[in-house]
Parts: structure tokens; sequence; C-alpha cells
């Protein structure tokens, strides 16, 4: 299998630190993927022409990393990553989904601040993008107790969206008044998938 690959996307991040939890092994392709500056090569496999993209000989081009992370854990037998279907299945999905979000409000607020001309930036929208991101963290605090050592889609992305904030936003102090948040990733950016996979 190959993943057009970005080594500053937090989304890829969700899918090669998947892989590596499941022991499957990806190809990185080269890509150049941009809100603006679209890569025609990924263009070709998925008309969105964002990262990630994941090629399979089986199943074709599979996007976005909710898909992907799914299929991995398909292939690696199931069940890994995706409980079953019941309460610990709505658990990681429901945490999924919260990263995802958190990942989405951070990247439109550095997209406003770093790709938009200044004279047509507006501020507003960064605060409410930024304030997602605020209200995304205090949720993974009131949770971070449950999250345990627990290896499932909803901590990968919880790790990978906090790891996020690390990488693009490292002096926003996300860490202050969340102790327990704080605490699990600093145990969990351990793990050789997040250290490995670390941009």
């Amino acid at each position: 299998m190959k993943i057009f690959f970005s080594p500053a996307s937090p989304f890829v991040r969700k899918c090669v630190v998947s892989a590596a939890e499941l022991n499957l092994t990806l190809e990185n392709l080269p890509s150049a993927a941009g809100p603006v500056d679209r890569d025609q090569s990924i263009i070709a496999e998925n008309p969105l022409g964002q990262v990630p993209t994941l090629l399979s000989d089986e199943d074709g081009a599979l996007y976005d990393s909710r898909v992907i992370c799914e299929y991995l854990d398909a292939k690696a037998g199931g069940g890994k990553l995706f409980p079953a279907v019941g309460p610990d299945r709505w658990r990681a999905l429901r945490e999924q989904a919260l990263g995802d979000g958190l990942l989405g409000a951070a990247l439109l607020a550095r997209y406003e601040t770093v790709l938009r001309p200044e004279d047509k930036r507006w501020e507003g929208w960064t605060t409410g993008q930024m304030d997602k991101v605020r209200t995304a963290l205090d949720k993974f605090e009131a949770w971070a107790t449950d999250f345990g050592d627990r290896i499932d889609i909803g901590t990968i992305t919880a790790g990978c969206a906090v790891g996020y904030l690390d990488f693009r936003y490292p002096t926003l102090p996300w860490r202050d008044g969340r102790p327990k948040l704080t605490a699990w990733f600093e145990r969990f950016s351990t793990r050789p998938s997040m250290v490995d996979s670390k941009p």
C-alpha cells in the first residue's frame, strides 16, 4: 500500500500511526498538496487533491483519513483500532470526530494567518476557529482519564491533534489547566508510532 505523504499533515500522521500500531507497512509517495496550488499527481487519484490518499492494489484509491484508518484496521483483521458495535465503538468514533474537528479548526486558523493576504484576513474567523480548539481541548481533558493506555482510533486521533498544536502553535499554552490531558499525552507521545511520525 502507498500513501501520498506530507510530514506536516496531522491527517497523514493519523494514518501513519494507525498503520504502525497495526504492524502494516506504507510506502510514502511524495506530494505537494495545498489548498491553493493543487498537486496534479494526487488529483489523478483523488479529485479533491488532498492528503492523505491511500493507493491499494486491491481496492484502488481511498480517502480521507477516517476511511483510510478503518481500511487499514480491516486489512489487519479488524477490531483492533475500531471496536465492534457497542459503547466502545461509539466512544472511539466520538473521540475521532472531536479530534478531527479540532484539527480542522486549527488548520483553518493557520490558513487564515499564513496563506491569506494580510489585508484580507478576518480576525473574527481566526478567533472563532481557535475557540473550537479550546472547547475541544476542554472536552479531551474531561475524557483523558478514560484514555488510559487504550490504543484505538479515538486516542490516536486525539494524540495527533494535540501533537499538531505543539508543531504548528508552539506558543499556545494548551497544557494550562489541563493536567490530565497533559499527562496522558506525555505518555502517549513516547509510543514508537508517535515518535517515528513526529513532524
